[in-house]
C-alpha cells in the first residue's frame, strides 16, 4: 500500500491534472507535430531506476523500448560521479566505457552526439542521441588539460561545481557562497576553447553569476526551477536567467521536488515554473532538463526502501539539497511515463500555448544553442 503522503501525491495528481485542463474540447499538441519536433531533454537518459539493479547494470529490454517510445531526439547523459570522493577520475572514464558499451550494443537505438548535426541524424533515424556531459569536475583532479582528453572521449557539456565547493568553486549548498575560485574561472576559459558548452547548474548564486559574465560563448543552466516562485537552493533567481538570456544562453526546467515550497510536486508546477522562466527570460531562453530517467518508476516496496536508501546516503555524503525527501515522489506524477514530454506538450496547448513556443520549449532552444557552441 501507498504511505498516507504518497497517496496525497496521488489524489494531488488528479486535482492538478484537471486544473491544467481548461476543457473537455481543449486539444492537445498534435502527435504529427511531435514525431517530427527536435525533442532534447537536458539532463535524464534512458534506464529504469530505484529497482535495485546495481549501478553500471546493462539497459533491459524495457529501457530500450521506452527509450525509443519517448519521441525524445536526445538527451544530455551524465557520465562521471557527482560530489568530492576519491577516484573519480576512474569512475568517470569506466562511466563513459559503460555508455560506450551500450552504443555499440545497441546502434539501432542509440546514436553519439558530438556536433549539432547528428541531432537531425537521430532524428531521420529513429535514434535517440546520446550527449556525454559532466555534473561535476572532481574527475579533473584540478587539472585542467585533462577536460581536453575527456573532450576527445565525447563529453560536450561540464558543470564546474554539483552541491558542495569544490576545487573550481561553490556549489549551491555552501552558505559561505564564495563564487568560482580561479581556478574555476580559468576552466570556464578552457571550456569556451574547446567549443564545450559550460552548464552552469547545482553552482551558488555567486558561482553562477560569476560564470555568466566570465563565459565568452552562450551558456546554459540545464535543470533548475525559478527561485522567485519557490527560494531552495537548486533553483535559480529572475537575476542570474535574465543574464543567462542576455547572453543567449537557454534554462532546463526539471522534473524535480524543487518545483514546490513543501509536499508533492505535479505537472501544474511544471508548467508554472515554465510560464514563469519565459516571462524573465523570454521564449527563445526556456527548455527542459528533466533530471530523470526516461522509463516511469513503479511506486511500490522495493521502491520506497531504495528511494529511502538513497536519500539518506545523500544526506549522509553531504550533497543532499533541502527539498530532497523520502516522504515525496521523486518524479511528476503526471509525467511518469516515457512519452512524458508529449504529455507536457499537450498541457502547455492546452494552456493557450502556441506551436511555435511549444516546439523551441521541447527542444528547439537548446539544438539552437548546442549548433551555436559546438563549432569546431
Amino acid at each position: 500500500m501507498l504511505t498516507r503522503r504518497l497517496a496525497i501525491g496521488w489524489l494531488g495528481a488528479t486535482t492538478a491534472a484537471l486544473r491544467l485542463s481548461p476543457g473537455l474540447a481543449a486539444e492537445g499538441y498534435p502527435n504529427a507535430r511531435y514525431a517530427k519536433a527536435i525533442v532534447i531533454d537536458a539532463l535524464g537518459g534512458p534506464g529504469e531506476i530505484f529497482t535495485g539493479a546495481p549501478h553500471g547494470a546493462p539497459l533491459t529490454t524495457r529501457a530500450l523500448d521506452d527509450a525509443r517510445a519517448s519521441g525524445v531526439t536526445a538527451v544530455n547523459v551524465t557520465v562521471g560521479e557527482v560530489g568530492n570522493g576519491p577516484n573519480q577520475f576512474e569512475k568517470t572514464v569506466a562511466e563513459i566505457a559503460s555508455m560506450e558499451r551500450e552504443l555499440s550494443e545497441h546502434p539501432d537505438f542509440f546514436l553519439k552526439v558530438l556536433r549539432a548535426t547528428d541531432l537531425t541524424l537521430a532524428k531521420s533515424t529513429g535514434r535517440m542521441g546520446l550527449i556525454f556531459g559532466f555534473q561535476d569536475t572532481s574527475m579533473l583532479d584540478g587539472d585542467l588539460h585533462r577536460l581536453e582528453m575527456f573532450r576527445d572521449l565525447g563529453v560536450r557539456i561540464c558543470q564546474p561545481t554539483y552541491n558542495r565547493r569544490n576545487l573550481m568553486g561553490d556549489g549551491c549548498l555552501e552558505a559561505a557562497d564564495g563564487g568560482l575560485s580561479q581556478l574555476g574561472l580559468e576552466l570556464i576559459g578552457e571550456i569556451n576553447r574547446l567549443h564545450m558548452l559550460l552548464d552552469l547548474s547545482h553552482a551558488g548564486r555567486r558561482a553562477i553569476a560569476e560564470g555568466i559574465a566570465a563565459g565568452k560563448a552562450p551558456m546554459a543552466i540545464t535543470h533548475t526551477g525559478c527561485r522567485a516562485l519557490v527560494d531552495l537552493p537548486r533553483n535559480t533567481d529572475d537575476s542570474s536567467l535574465r543574464a543567462l538570456a542576455d547572453k543567449g544562453g537557454v534554462a532546463g526546467i526539471y522534473f524535480m521536488q524543487f518545483l514546490h515550497a513543501s509536499g508533492q510536486a505535479h505537472a501544474e508546477d511544471v508548467v508554472r515554473h515554465l510560464e514563469h522562466a519565459v516571462d524573465v527570460c523570454g521564449e527563445d531562453h526556456v527548455g527542459i532538463g528533466t533530471d530523470r530517467t526516461i522509463s516511469p518508476i513503479a511506486v511500490n516496496d522495493s521502491f520506497r526502501e531504495s528511494h529511502r536508501k538513497y536519500v539518506e546516503e545523500r544526506r549522509k555524503a553531504g550533497i543532499a539539497a533541502p527539498g530532497e525527501s523520502a516522504d515525496f515522489l521523486p518524479f511528476i506524477p503526471e509525467y511518469n511515463e516515457p512519452r512524458r514530454l508529449k504529455k507536457l506538450a499537450d498541457d502547455l496547448a492546452q494552456r493557450g500555448w502556441k506551436t511555435a513556443r511549444i516546439e523551441k520549449i521541447l527542444g528547439g532552444n537548446f539544438a539552437r544553442l548546442f549548433a551555436e557552441v559546438w563549432t569546431a
